[in-house]
């Protein structure tokens, strides 16, 4: 099993003929993935790979001849908000949202809307999520050998605000014989579809999740919402973090932000020093390093090293 994704899960990538999204969709589609359409208005008729291009969502969705399981949004940061709603109104439920920069407002927006008619958004500002074998459906991995080598199925979930880590911490994992169930991309915003806690309740149920890694940074409250949802439910997975962006706690870097958007601390509970305190008191270890990881993921589920 796997969260999210299936063999039979299918997809159209909006934005399709751009260069980095034509990139995209081969990369998914030499990993076996089904992209099944592709959107840029005023493009219709073209192909990107061999994927039928189309002006609209709809246009796509009555090709296909059935509902779409997913899309990926690869559109410029002004239209990016637009072309979400287009695939909400058009009975996607997966919207993994690629683009970077787009206004708080319009996430906000987003994010409200999908919950309003049941869909999930995964980003802004992500690579997207993969199960070992079954789908890719971003760019997370890269290239479709490489994805292959970084991601074996086994039984750890990963959940990283750094789409760049969730494929180090995947290699890392799959070198130590653990392998990886599912591998999110969460997004670098300061507002994002999916945070860890709202994706804990389909790893908890899936069977062959038997432990949880996230790759974390300062700024905002995702962590502490995680270990409040950990404890609300009796949580069975053990969940090991990294914890990137400790020099942001010298006082002069209060209220700066590094990398991600969502990497500004405002406040001391938004510190890495805070955080990590919440965690480990909560029993989630911290590690220093990401080689360190499958090692303490293996003491937690009693896994000779």
């Amino acid at each position: 099993m796997a969260i999210l994704l299936s063999e039979d899960f299918t997809f159209i990538v909006q934005g399709i003929t751009g260069r980095e999204a034509v990139n995209l969709t081969k990369e998914c589609l030499d990993y076996g993935s089904k992209v099944v359409g592709g959107v840029t208005p005023g493009r219709k008729g073209r192909e990107v790979h061999g994927v039928p291009v189309f002006d609209t969502v709809e246009q796509a969705v009555e090709n296909h001849g059935g509902p779409i399981d997913g899309s990926v949004v690869t559109v410029p940061p002004a239209f990016a908000k637009d072309a979400v709603f287009e695939a909400i109104e058009n009975g996607i439920k997966l919207i993994v949202v690629v683009t970077e920069r787009i206004p708080r407002r319009d996430v906000a927006q987003m994010v409200e809307l999908a919950d309003l008619r049941g869909a999930r958004i995964i980003g802004p500002n992500c690579l997207g999520l993969i199960a070992p074998g079954i789908c890719k459906m971003g760019g997370i991995g890269g290239p479709a050998k490489d994805a292959a080598k970084a991601y074996q199925p086994g039984r750890v979930g990963v959940m990283s605000r750094s789409g760049g880590m969730t494929t180090e911490i995947s290699s890392s994992l799959t070198a130590a014989g653990l392998g990886v169930s599912t591998a999110i991309s969460i997004g670098g915003d300061a507002i994002i579809g999916s945070t860890y806690a709202e994706l804990m309740p389909l790893f908890e149920a899936d069977e062959q999740t038997e432990g949880i890694v996230i790759y974390t940074e300062p700024g905002g409250r995702m962590e502490a919402e995680l270990v409040d949802w950990r404890e609300r439910n009796d949580s069975r997975l053990p969940i090991v973090a990294f914890m990137a962006g400790k020099f942001m706690d010298d006082e002069e870097m209060r209220g700066m932000s590094f990398g991600h958007a969502g990497t500004i601390v405002e406040g001391k509970e938004d510190s890495a020093t805070e955080k990590i305190a919440r965690l480990e008191a909560a029993g989630i270890p911290v590690v220093e390093r990401i080689d360190e990881i499958p090692d303490r993921v293996k003491e937690l589920l009693g896994v000779a090293a």
